[in-house]
């Protein structure tokens, strides 16, 4: 299983202060070097922390794989189709919500959907959707000819120690089998944390978790390469 880690929280540093460090950039090749197979940012509509000079100078530097979180919009295909980054993930936006909230919803919007999906991938840019974990929801990607899906593991997060942890485990357990079946590649992420990673990292169809903020928050008390490489332990020897 691969690990990508999103390097957003270290430009929401820098933007607090309006500086120019830390530079995610930078990050990113720590990132890499410490084992980091993908490294993912999002690349909002108010830009509260990845500018797009940052995604310009990560597209010439990243050696792995790039992959560019974003909201369906014009500005943003646009930009994708600019920039030309390996991987684009869909994914729901609200300029007030504190980080994405869910997953979207891509039976409400198939229709502006099919267009953006097509015009990605006619750039040859991969295409994933970040999606909960419903197989309803999964097989509209499949209609739409989404070849990834980025399965939301927010309420396992959310759960994990509580009597309901379980069972949302079993939902994205499940979400993953009924996506591989349909031919999808699966991968997985949001909230997942060095305590939680493990029943993840246990699901065989899932072949790489998006891992962010648990990361760079260790980071500031460890360093970034220690960071990255005990979380890709825990991914490669998970609790039994």
């Amino acid at each position: 299983m691969r690990l990508a880690v999103n390097i957003d929280h270290v430009a929401t540093i820098r933007q607090v202060r309006k500086a120019e460090e830390p530079d995610p950039v930078t990050a990113a090749a720590f990132a890499e070097l410490a084992g980091a197979q993908g490294i993912t940012i999002h690349l909002r509509g108010d830009r509260r922390h990845i500018q797009d000079r940052d995604v310009e100078l990560l597209r010439r530097t990243v050696t792995t794989r790039l992959n560019v979180e974003m909201a369906g919009t014009r500005e943003m295909v646009r930009l994708a189709q600019s920039f030309k980054p390996d991987q684009v993930t869909l994914v729901p936006e609200r300029r007030d919500e504190l980080t994405t909230e869910g997953g979207l919803d891509v039976m409400l919007h198939s229709g502006s959907l099919e267009g953006v999906v097509r015009e990605l991938r006619d750039s040859a840019i991969d295409v994933s959707v970040f999606v909960d974990p419903d197989l309803e929801q999964i097989r509209a990607c499949h209609k739409l000819g989404v070849p990834i899906i980025e399965i939301n593991t927010g309420k396992y997060a959310d759960n994990w120690k509580s009597s309901r942890g379980a069972a949302e485990l079993e939902k994205v357990a499940n979400a993953a089998r009924g996506a591989r079946k349909l031919g999808l590649r699966v991968l997985a992420g949001h909230g997942l944390t060095y305590r939680n990673v493990d029943a993840i990292a246990r699901i065989q169809e899932i072949e790489e978790l998006n891992i962010g903020h648990s990361i760079i928050a260790r980071a500031v008390l460890v360093g970034l390469e220690r960071a990255v490489r005990e979380m890709a332990e825990l991914m490669h020897s998970p609790r039994s």
